[in-house]
């Protein structure tokens, strides 16, 4: 999903291996046309209603190990040739591969990883989702998320789950007043969060603007009756915390859903108002007249929804995290280091495996780069700047061998003229060109 400013191509998807094999099967064409068509059908039943504008346009079904692609329509360029109702070709190396939106040979394209999901429930989702992103700067919400550290914290960990738990619980509720109460639960718990963490608002409304509306959209595109809606959105709810392990970027996923499903019944219209500024939560909250001001008593609130053993297991999580912490500060930040400044970013992670390292920045276990002075792939922990400008790893081992520099937990290949040079403290090294290494 891309952020067209200061991040111009940012990827949130699990990072996919993009080393060719020789062996690795192929895109089943067939199939990926298929797929196609039931993109194209599930954006022609939405006729644009949901958001005022169509979900249709250029996708992109990219095979992350043979780069192989096969699209629904040619690009501007001629890069892809007809075959069998499709067009197919290879994506260049330039090119990061991910879930999102991209712009590559003359156009703006929804990408999506090969293979797709079998669940064909799961399928459509992440189907209506990615073309989201394609559309959503033209309807005025633009991609401009960033982490949102405070939700690795213990605190902040332990109120969004019972926040999921109150918002599942609404989506279950058989009665009006029952649906209101579990709602008002689960403010109580984001209005707890936001009075302990500062700017905890601010950071969670921009990634639910991004992720959860994208997210809300394929829930209610990809499933088309109430029913399937409802069952996707729990789904996200309780998958989300059995497997993300950290939700500093990937809260937003089950959140979306459920505030937006919860906005169409008690605030209608929404959708237009949301394109002007806001969240869903601050929006129900309105529509409920919850007092997000009003502080919160969490522990007798998350006795209704198993909270004392929710804390307990959070309490070793937090224990187990901070040795974590500890090794990458060491890795990253005390130790020798590789700073590589970034200009024209593409990148590609999994969002779900973050570690945010307070005012430093967040690391990313997994990566892939892609910048002027060449690419990196990150298998062992990379420091990201707040500010996404500067990205850190351990200082490499030895020098470049025919273009390729390796490090703890990195490889690297370099752009011609570029090269590694000293940094700022002993130790540490920065890349620069060429023509700038030499003044």
């Amino acid at each position: 999903m891309s952020l067209r400013s200061a991040l111009p191509c940012l990827m949130l998807a699990v990072l996919a291996p993009t080393a060719m094999g020789a062996d690795a099967p192929a895109i089943d064409t067939a199939l990926a046309h298929r797929y196609l068509d039931e993109a194209a059908q599930l954006c022609r039943a939405d006729g644009g209603h949901l958001w005022g504008k169509s979900l249709c346009g250029p996708t992109l079904l990219v095979d992350p190990v043979t780069r192989r692609v096969v699209a629904n329509q040619a690009d501007a360029e001629g890069h892809l040739r007809a075959e069998g109702g499709v067009y197919v070709g290879q994506l260049p190396p330039d090119q990061a591969i991910a879930n999102t939106a991209v712009d590559w040979a003359g156009v703006h394209w929804t990408e999506m990883l090969w293979p797709l999901k079998e669940d064909a429930a799961q399928r459509h989702t992440i189907m209506a989702h990615e073309a989201f992103h394609r559309i959503q700067d033209s309807l005025g919400l633009p991609l401009n998320g960033r982490d949102a550290p405070h939700m690795d914290t213990l605190e902040g960990r332990y109120t969004v789950q019972l926040e999921w738990r109150a918002l599942d619980a609404a989506l279950a509720a058989k009665t009006d007043a029952e649906r209101r109460a579990r709602a008002a639960d689960a403010l109580a718990f984001r209005a707890a969060r936001y009075q302990k963490f500062p700017g905890a608002e601010q950071a969670e409304t921009a990634l639910e603007r991004n992720e959860g509306l994208a997210e809300y959209t394929g829930v209610m595109v990809g499933n088309r009756t109430p029913a399937g809606q409802v069952a996707m959105a729990r789904w996200d709810l309780t998958w989300h915390p059995k497997n993300d392990t950290t939700f500093a970027r990937s809260f937003a996923y089950p959140s979306g859903p459920a505030y937006g499903i919860l906005l169409d019944r008690y605030r209608p219209g929404w959708r237009k108002a949301i394109v002007k500024g806001g969240s869903p939560a601050g929006m129900l909250a309105e529509a409920l007249h919850v007092d997000m001001a009003r502080r919160p008593d969490v522990e007798k609130l998350a006795a209704r929804y198993d909270g004392p053993a929710l804390l307990a297991s959070e309490q070793a999580r937090a224990e187990s995290r901070a040795k974590q912490a500890a090794k990458y500060k060491a890795q990253l930040m005390t130790g020798p280091v590789l700073k590589l400044p970034l200009e024209h970013m593409k990148v590609q992670f999994n969002p779900s495996n973050l570690m945010p390292l307070g005012d430093a920045g967040t690391v990313y276990p997994t990566m892939q780069v892609i910048d002027d002075w060449g690419s990196i792939s990150v298998d062992g922990g990379a420091l990201m700047a707040p500010d996404w400008k500067l990205l850190t790893v351990a200082a490499p081992e030895g020098d470049a061998a025919g273009g390729t520099l390796r490090g703890q937990g990195w490889t690297m290949k370099l752009a011609p003229g570029w090269q590694v040079v000293p940094g700022g403290r002993k130790g540490d090294r920065t890349i620069a060109h060429g023509d700038t290494a030499s003044r």
